[in-house]
């Protein structure tokens, strides 16, 4: 009886806007994902498409692993935008991830910071911040070299030639 009831709420259930996106023609790049409006501000959630969907593997969960380490410390740190940070977190898809940063932003705002984000990912060395067990829920799961791949690849095909087809979402 409670399953049936389940399955007939499931079928009232709206398409949100992420799952109507044409990923079939999405590209890499930035692009805005949704804006909320909290109290008198406003929060922006960016897609950052690191993979074409359905058209290139996805990236490996060590690596977005590793990139979501970096990328969140590097982010919170940054000495213009750190206080405008909100999260910064894996996709479940692995193609990408999700940047939410306070303000009424454009995708173009951001690509300088994320031209430096994924150069400091690329150029990291050292010991990833957080990764020991009392620090994360998964400590093990982390690949610092394919991190750096990714993020120069990133880089060099996407954010140092990107245009407006990588900006806003295909229709």
């Amino acid at each position: 009886m409670e399953q049936m009831k389940q399955m007939k709420q499931m079928k009232q259930l709206k398409k949100i806007p992420s799952f109507s996106i044409n990923h079939d023609k999405l590209l890499r790049g930035i692009y805005v994902s949704r804006k909320d409006y909290v109290g008198s501000g406003v929060v922006t959630t960016f897609d950052i498409r690191m993979k074409e969907p359905n058209r290139e593997p996805g990236l490996g969960g060590g690596e977005l692993h590793t990139i979501e380490h970096l990328a969140a410390t590097f982010l919170r740190n940054h000495p213009i935008w750190g206080d405008k940070i909100v999260f910064w977190g894996p996709m479940g898809c692995y193609t990408g991830n999700y940047f939410l940063m306070q303000g009424d932003l454009s995708s173009r705002d951001i690509v300088e910071l994320m031209r430096e984000t994924f150069i400091f990912i690329r150029d990291f060395e050292g010991e990833v911040p957080g990764v020991a067990a009392r620090d994360c829920g998964n400590y093990l799961l982390h690949n610092l070299p394919m991190a750096k791949y990714e993020a120069a690849k990133y880089v060099k095909e996407v954010l140092d030639v990107i245009e407006e087809k990588n900006l806003v979402y295909p229709a």
